[in-house]
C-alpha cells in the first residue's frame, strides 16, 4: 500500500493482491508503487512463502531487501511487519512458527539497515483472538483490519499502543460448535488451498488491485 500526504486527508493506493509470493510482489507491485511517488509504503509480504513446501529464508530476505532498498532509493519511507506467533492460534498453522521467526528476524535486520519502521505482532496477544480473523484464518476480519490500522499508526509514531489491549472476553463456544468450525475451515479453505497448490494456481490469480491509483481519504487519524 502507498500513501501520500495531502490536505485535508491523505491519498491512498492499495496495490495488494492476496496469495502473491514475495518475489512477485517485489517484481510487479513495488515498481508500480514507485511510479506513484508515495511518501510512505507499507510492505506486508512473506507469509505465503512460509506456507510453501520448500523454505529458505536467505533468498527471501534478499528479495525483500531489494524491494525495500528500491523504495528507499526513490524517496519513500517504508513500513514493514513482524508477524505474530501462529502456534498460539492454531496447531496446524503452528507448523510454520520457525519460518515466521526467521522471516521476522530478517525483516528486523533489513529495517535497521534501511531505516524502516516496523509493526511488531509477535508478542501482541490481541492478535490471537479469533474475532480478528476471517473464516480462512489467514486474512484479517473487519475487526482485525481496524486493529491493524491502529498498530500501523502507532508504529509511525502517530498514536498510542492501546491497539495491543485484548478485546473483552467472549463466551466460550461449546465443543461441538468449535469442532464444526474446524471442519468447515478444513473443507472450505484448507482442501481448496491444497488443490490450488497441486494445480499451481493461486487464490489471487483473477484479482486486481483494489485501488491502483490515488484515492483521497478524508481526515487524518487522531491519537487517542
Amino acid at each position: 500500500m502507498a500513501y501520500q500526504g495531502g490536505a485535508p486527508g491523505i491519498e491512498y493506493a492499495n496495490l495488494a493482491i492476496r496469495g502473491r509470493l514475495l518475489a512477485s510482489i517485489v517484481e510487479s507491485q513495488v515498481p508500480e508503487a514507485i511510479k506513484l511517488k508515495p511518501d510512505l509504503v507499507s510492505l506486508a509480504a512473506g507469509v505465503n512463502d512460509c506456507l510453501r513446501r520448500q523454505w529458505d529464508v536467505a533468498p527471501l530476505a534478499t528479495t525483500l531487501e531489494r524491494g525495500v532498498a528500491s523504495l528507499r532509493a526513490h524517496g519513500s519511507d517504508v513500513l514493514l511487519f513482524s508477524y505474530g506467533d501462529p502456534s498460539r492460534r492454531s496447531s496446524v498453522l503452528g507448523r510454520i512458527r520457525a519460518r515466521i521467526m526467521e522471516l521476522n528476524e530478517a525483516t528486523e535486520s533489513i529495517a535497521q539497515r534501511h531505516g524502516c519502521m516496523v509493526v511488531r505482532y509477535w508478542d501482541a496477544t490481541v492478535m490471537d483472538d479469533e474475532r480478528l480473523w476471517d473464516q480462512d484464518r489467514l486474512h484479517l476480519s473487519p475487526v482485525g483490519h481496524e486493529i491493524a490500522s491502529r498498530s500501523a499508526v502507532h508504529a509511525l509514531g502517530l498514536g498510542p499502543d492501546s491497539w495491543r489491549i485484548p478485546l473483552d472476553p467472549q463466551e466460550s463456544r461449546p465443543w461441538m460448535r468449535r469442532t464444526a468450525s474446524d471442519v468447515a475451515w478444513i473443507t472450505g479453505h484448507v482442501l481448496p488451498w491444497l488443490g490450488r497448490r497441486v494445480r499451481g494456481s493461486s487464490s489471487g490469480d483473477a484479482i486486481t488491485p483494489k485501488d491502483a491509483t490515488w484515492r483521497l481519504v478524508e481526515g487524518r487519524p487522531q491519537p487517542e
